[in-house]
């Protein structure tokens, strides 16, 4: 038996590598060179690399890691805040006042934490939808700061511009309208520009919300990322009422307008997506475009059910986001479990969605959505990995690796995050920052935030529901 020399050798547990074939070894190993891996099978059939570092994973499953679509990394400073709250109080009475009392250290911070709690998840690939404070300090160093904990993915700057009818109409005309929608794309191009595409963390545009900023602002938006080569991000029919003020406003649906515009594309990330009619789902199939699916948040905010397996036929690129730091602890397992637990429910229909489908809208699918070479694993691939522990009470006995890693795991069960043959998680905790050191400063500045924010009542230990 010849042998080969590897940077990086996981060895010895199931190996779930959700590729072309959906192959899965059992036990298998996973061979990195680099950045790449260069070769997945049986673990009998790798027995002839020599690693400079070999991990035992019996008792483990490698996966894919995962990829978070759809997030707001500063929210994590305020955990458990605004619970109860429909969204659009969620917004006026909770995240609005935070936007304005927010400081570009407590945004770094919020990253850091939102960052730390995802490598721990077995995220590999986050898209931080970054909307406060937005000048050009503060976003380039949220990427930076991702970078830090070892994650890829991208800021997605939010942007408002001008101030439109729309807006005023529904109470957003306030301070929240920083910049014009001139300025708006200057700065954002600036820090496409330290963060362009190919950077380990880009950055991409991301007018707020669809919905309510100008037409303009997004066709500047999309014309930015067409010249720059990145992605562009906007919240898009989130709320049931969010196509029908469109619809009379401008005569036409979000949707459709954007693809009368030539606006879509697999460039364009759409985040949620709830509220999309036959024709829209159509149009988003047709060219390909990405719609984060956040099946928690959908549920903490009692908005509706994404029309998941519609949007899918059609042809759309449907990943898996978190959706900020509201409550959760950051976990891509729950998200999964969620994603199919919501659909079943809402059509009555249990075959409708699996273990397999949620394993791939977190993974290859979420890869694609974001334009990484990651996603599965397989030869030539990035080494984007997650290792998660299958032992104890809450998986014992293993009857479907998939099964127990979909509906049984939890964050605490990830050993291993792998990104790019670098290893940022190991037996559970962040190599590369000083974890208690983030834990610390968090908080110190959301209790600090908090306050400045005028948000001490809600802080009270019991609320009865209304």
């Amino acid at each position: 038996m010849s042998v080969e020399k590897c940077d990086l050798l996981l060895t010895g547990g199931a190996v779930v590598t959700v590729d072309d074939h959906r192959s899965v070894f059992d036990p298998g190993a996973v061979a990195v060179v680099g950045e790449r891996i260069v070769e997945v099978g049986n673990a009998s059939d790798l027995a002839g690399w020599q690693a400079d570092r070999r991990i035992d994973t019996s008792g483990m499953v490698v996966i894919p890691g995962f990829a978070d679509i759809h997030q707001h990394l500063f929210q994590y400073l305020l955990r458990g805040l605004g619970e109860g709250l429909s969204l659009w109080p969620w917004l006026s009475e909770f995240i609005w006042p935070v936007s304005e009392a927010i400081t570009p250290e407590d945004a770094l911070v919020g990253a850091q934490l939102g960052a730390v709690a995802a490598a721990r998840s077995g995220v590999t690939t986050v898209l931080d939808h970054h909307y406060t404070p937005t000048d050009i300090d503060t976003t380039v160093g949220v990427a930076k700061e991702i970078e830090k904990v070892g994650l890829r993915g991208a800021v997605a700057r939010g942007m408002m511009g001008d101030v439109t009818a729309m807006a005023r109409k529904h109470g957003l005309a306030g301070d929240i309208f920083h910049y014009s929608t001139a300025d708006e794309i200057a700065i954002t191009q600036e820090c496409i520009e330290a963060h362009p595409r190919g950077s380990h963390v880009e950055i991409w545009p991301a007018p707020v919300n669809v919905i309510y900023v100008s037409q303009d602002m997004v066709r500047a938006s999309v014309e930015l990322a067409r010249q720059s080569g990145t992605g562009w991000h906007t919240h898009c029919s989130e709320v049931e009422t969010d196509p029908i003020f469109y619809l009379e406003e401008y005569g036409i649906r979000p949707v459709d307008w954007l693809y009368e515009e030539g606006l879509l594309n697999s460039q364009a990330t759409l985040a949620h997506g709830i509220f999309l009619d036959d024709n829209e789902v159509e149009r988003v199939g047709e060219t390909q475009t990405g719609i984060a699916y956040c099946p928690i948040s959908h549920q903490y905010f009692a908005l509706g059910v994404m029309r998941l397996r519609d949007l899918r036929s059609a042809g759309a690129i449907i990943g898996l986001g978190l959706d900020g730091g509201w409550g959760g602890p950051g976990d891509m397992f729950a998200n999964m479990r969620q994603a199919i637990l919501l659909q079943r429910v809402h059509t009555r229909d249990a075959p409708v969605s699996n273990g397999e489908e949620a394993l791939e809208l977190a993974t290859r699918e979420g890869a694609r959505y974001m334009g990484t070479e990651a996603g599965y694993l397989s030869e030539g691939r990035l080494a984007d990995i997650a290792v998660v522990r299958l032992s104890g009470p809450n998986h014992s006995p293993v009857h479907r690796v998939l099964a127990s890693l979909v509906y049984s795991a939890t964050p605490a069960d990830v050993m291993y995050t792998i990104v790019g043959g670098r290893i940022i998680v190991e037996n559970g905790q962040c190599v590369s920052v000083d974890e208690n050191a983030i834990l610390e400063e968090a908080t110190v500045r959301g209790k600090a935030l908090v306050q400045n924010a005028g948000l001490e009542g809600l802080l009270e230990p019991w609320r009865h529901p209304s």
